[in-house]
């Protein structure tokens, strides 16, 4: 299907080139899928930084919050849709 552009006032078809450089644009654009795992990922890796102190080589760190900082870890896996990672909960912090 033909796509075109606006010039004063004036609807022009889109040279090849001018296609090319657009499909290739919007197949780099993200996808909604790719956005939201993007920002869980974000705000998990903040969550993470919150107590990385306490995973440092002077500090033993307790069974509750390994396994909350391994839950954190894992809290991507076997997410496949938007719907799924909208639907995501962080786990609570000990």
């Amino acid at each position: 299907m033909a796509r075109y552009k606006q010039i004063n006032n004036k609807r022009i078809k889109l040279t090849a080139k001018e296609e090319a450089i657009l499909n290739e644009r919007e197949s780099l654009a993200p996808t909604p899928f790719e956005k939201a795992i993007k920002i869980l990922r974000e705000d998990r890796n903040k969550l993470l930084a919150e107590t990385d102190y306490l995973a440092l080589s002077d500090q033993t760190l307790t069974d509750e919050m390994k396994k909350y900082r391994q839950d954190l870890r894992d809290i991507t896996k076997g997410l496949t849709t938007e719907k799924k990672v909208k639907a995501k909960k962080f786990p609570t912090k000990p």
